[in-house]
């Protein structure tokens, strides 16, 4: 029980917890606020069963974290709001990969929030994995280099398959329509928690001075880290259920598992800042613009 009266409950060994006696509807006092972001801090994902939220309710919500982003560089919002981004399986949305959201532009969002709304009967589930833990679980030698390294991360990429539909193909032109190119550390230091975590991802495709070959082994060592099973929490989702996770350390997928049914999700990002390196060097723009249109030109 925490000082402000809910009760906050591990699911997972290294990351995730259930949050119970918060009503996010309501007005949340200040002290609960702070409570809820420390538990976030310190848990990296919280999940929220049987909200029920409404649009306006799940941007009153993530506003609590700092100020919204719009929905996407490049993909439409959720007709009349513009910071919610439909996750959409029958437009071809479908997160079958690892990602940290929106990593190609300089500053990538702060916070994720997701609210269930159509829950296919099995599979659907999102997977959310620890990066910190994953940087402390590196051998010594590794995490020397990690720290050293920079990665290029973009949202053109090599699909591993065609898409499904034509949905899912507009969507994915969409997508590419607008190249941004950034360079990032591999290794982030919070800007709050002061953790260093491996800030990579399905969209770091090589690192700064390595070639395409090195890159896709060495990116493939780094990440087998993120993923270990220990790492990470599995969200089964009910119609209803809000899951917050910090953008900044963590990563996540959603198994495309459930066939032909619908899933829709709605997600609203908080703006975040410029990422850090262990050398305190921030990320730089090499391809694009500064995504003003996306993220406040404050952060």
């Amino acid at each position: 029980m925490t000082s402000t009266g809910f009760d906050v409950r591990k699911i997972g060994g290294r990351i995730g917890a259930e949050v119970h006696g918060v009503t996010l509807s309501d007005e949340l006092d200040p002290a609960l606020f702070t409570d809820i972001n420390a538990a976030l801090l310190e848990h990296k994902a919280l999940i929220f069963r049987g909200q029920h939220l409404d649009d306006a309710a799940q941007l009153r919500f993530a506003s609590l974290f700092g100020e919204l982003t719009t929905a996407h560089p490049t993909v439409p919002s959720v007709d009349g709001q513009p910071s919610i981004l439909p996750v959409d399986a029958e437009e071809g949305i479908r997160a079958n990969r690892w990602h940290t959201d929106v990593t190609f532009v300089r500053t990538p969002p702060k916070v994720s929030t997701l609210r269930g709304i159509v829950v296919p009967p099995y599979g659907g589930n999102t997977l959310i994995a620890n990066a910190a833990a994953a940087y402390r679980d590196l051998p010594e030698p590794l995490r020397h280099l990690a720290d050293s390294l920079w990665a290029v991360h973009t949202n053109e990429y090599d699909y591993a398959e065609p898409p499904r539909s034509e949905r899912a193909a507009e969507h994915r032109r969409r997508f590419v329509s607008r190249t941004y190119r950034t360079a990032h550390p591999v290794v982030r230091v919070h800007p709050e928690s002061g953790e260093r975590g491996l800030f990579i991802g399905g969209f770091a495709q090589s690192f700064l001075g390595l070639g395409p070959s090195e890159s896709r082994d060495l990116l493939r060592i780094l990440q087998s880290y993120v993923v270990r099973p220990e790492n990470i929490v599995r969200v089964a989702w009910s119609p209803g259920d809000v899951v917050v996770f910090d953008n900044r350390i963590t990563q996540h997928y959603a198994p495309d598992d459930y066939g032909d049914l619908p899933r829709l999700l709605h997600r609203a990002t908080v703006a975040g800042d410029v990422p850090v390196g262990v050398n305190g060097e921030r990320s730089y723009v090499l391809e694009g613009d500064e995504a003003g249109h996306y993220t406040p030109a404050a952060a």
